[in-house]
């Protein structure tokens, strides 16, 4: 071929997957390690959710990944698996606040209040990605930490589901705009609706101000609401 070596790369199984972010979290030696992840930094609506969990690593659930290769389905499987047997915490930051302090700072915010809210403190956190918090614990951020860290990954889908079940319930309010479908993100649909109908109260202004003068259309809105 060429002289060009032709790289072929072995899929793992569920349980090799496993035993590899299990094996990266025993690299801390930490009684109780606790992963942080997110899910909905980047959606024009709807909160970011953010989860902290300590998973226990003597009784190992096998399929916990990033939950973004995972289906929805299983995702809602190992969703009831994880909360049977973790601490874990999870919070929403709504829109407003996303608006007010940015996305960072509103992810941020929502990792430090979920480390806090667990029933017992952790040794040590794994992060995923995000650097510079205020938490009173010793932190690790590492890159991909979601397919990396087996308390993170389970984090992730707890995050995930949390906040896609939020999404689908704004459906129910809100249906003109299709967020069970696209859960907040700027799809084309999802775009044409905001244009068509303008924003609800869920949508994060900040997101959406450079295809609509959303400030505007809702004070407008407001406005008719008082009158």
């Amino acid at each position: 071929m060429n002289g060009i070596e032709k790289r072929i790369r072995v899929k793992e199984t569920a349980e090799q997957v496993t035993e590899r972010l299990v094996a990266f979290d025993r690299t801390f030696g930490a009684v109780r390690l606790c992963g942080v992840d997110e899910a909905g930094r980047g959606p024009l609506a709807g909160p970011v959710s953010v989860c902290a969990c300590v998973m226990p690593l003597d009784e190992i659930a096998v399929g916990i990944n990033d939950s973004k290769k995972l289906s929805e389905k299983k995702r809602e499987e190992l969703f009831e698996k994880i909360t049977a047997v973790a601490d874990y915490c999870v919070v929403l930051i709504d829109r407003e606040t996303i608006d007010g302090i940015n996305i960072l700072n509103a992810t941020k915010l929502g990792m430090k209040r979920a480390v806090e809210g667990l029933k017992n403190k952790p040794d040590h956190a794994v992060i995923d990605a995000v650097k510079g918090l205020d938490i009173s614990i010793p932190y690790s951020s590492v890159v991909r930490a979601d397919a990396t860290s087996y308390c993170t990954a389970a984090a992730s889908i707890i995050a995930k589901v949390t906040r896609d079940r939020f999404m689908r319930e704004l459906d129910i309010k809100y249906p003109q705009y299709g967020f069970a479908k696209h859960k907040g993100y700027g799809t084309q649909a999802h775009i044409a609706a905001i244009r068509k109908y303008g924003p609800c109260p869920e949508h994060r202004l900040t997101f959406i101000e450079n295809f609509v003068d959303a400030r505007a259309e809702t004070a407008a809105a407001e406005l008719d609401d008082v009158r």
